[in-house]
């Protein structure tokens, strides 16, 4: 019952609303599904939680809504949380991604996954006064063999006192406790973890204020929707960028030991490699000269696939990519 009055006590009045920014396959639907349970069956509050996803969430763009209030102000809304007091974003690719940021609140809390290093510099778009934490989510979840969903749960905890870290943990161990019970231990460490290596970033954003809310679609009336069968943002697949569909790692080619024989591009679901003829007088007339990292997914296909061990799999590091980089097409600005 302590837990409930001191969550009590920590609203008073207002709600508190968290926005989940990830990808599919990193656990974001399940964090706020385990956040939500804790807050409302076991420390008392009011809540509410969903997601939003396509119809293939893996590799796909997901967030996931929580919305908690104090137990005696029912919550009346099932909208998505445009303006939020706290943002977790599971993935540092996502922060090239305006939305991303979109509705933070002057005083709210950014949290994000990335390895110590230089702050992006995307985060200057953040406000001037937000606090800004960031953990390494998937080294933690790797040593620990968890995921990164149980680290940044320990984060959001460390950062917001009112949630009580033991029972945030027994939402958490009860989620796999019959699933996969073997996780438990590991998922404890991670989120433990997760509580304790978090770096707080300072003077990183510039803006002034809350930050303005993004809407995914307009608000088309009748007088304003386009006419029918017209399409008013064309465009084509060399503007795709799937790159935030990474979960970790990227191939890596290694032109030395490359025979030009083509069986990474066979099996490759995005044609991402860049090929080109060879110099005059080369033994192969037909090269590959590397990879576009901005339609790369990291389903590493190639690197079973290639015989030679030009291919290998790496961790992807803040920037990696983008140096490694050889654009496909070089008229494509991004």
């Amino acid at each position: 019952m302590e837990s409930v009055r001191d969550a009590a006590a920590a609203f008073g009045r207002r709600s508190f609303e968290v926005r989940f920014e990830s990808i599919g396959g990193l656990g974001a639907h399940a964090a706020g599904q385990i956040l939500a349970t804790a807050a409302v069956l076991r420390m008392g509050l009011n809540g509410a939680h969903f997601s939003s996803y396509g119809s293939e969430k893996k590799g796909s763009p997901v967030r996931s809504f929580v919305r908690l209030g104090p137990p005696d102000e029912p919550i009346r809304t099932s909208a998505p949380v445009e303006a939020p007091d706290a943002i977790v974003v599971f993935h540092a690719a996502l922060l090239r991604d305006p939305s991303t940021f979109a509705g933070l609140k002057r005083d709210g809390t950014f949290i994000y996954d990335a390895p110590p290093g230089r702050a992006p510099d995307a985060l200057a778009a953040l406000p001037r006064t937000a606090r800004v934490l960031r953990v390494d989510a998937r080294g933690i979840a790797a040593a620990e063999r968890s995921r990164p969903n149980a680290v940044l749960l320990g984060t959001l905890c460390a950062a917001f006192p009112f949630f009580s870290a033991e029972t945030m943990l027994q939402a958490l161990t009860e989620e796999f406790a019959t699933r996969r019970p073997e996780a438990v231990a590991s998922n404890e460490r991670a989120f433990r973890r997760g509580a304790t290596d978090v770096e707080a970033m300072d003077g990183v954003g510039r803006a002034d204020g809350d930050l303005p809310v993004a809407r995914p679609e307009p608000a088309w009336g009748y007088l304003t929707q386009p006419l029918g069968g017209v399409i008013p943002l064309p465009g084509n697949t060399a503007w795709n960028d799937v790159s935030w569909s990474r979960t970790g790692s990227i191939p890596v080619f290694d032109e030395a030991k490359c025979v030009h024989c083509g069986s990474c591009d066979l099996v490759c679901p995005d044609l991402c490699f860049v090929w080109g003829d060879g110099a005059p007088g080369e033994v192969f007339e037909r090269k590959l000269f590397g990879i576009d990292y901005r339609y790369c997914k990291g389903c590493m296909r190639c690197v079973e696939s290639c015989p030679t061990g030009a291919l290998t799999k790496r961790t992807e590091t803040v920037g990696l990519a983008d140096r490694l980089r050889v654009p496909l097409f070089p008229e494509v600005v991004g």
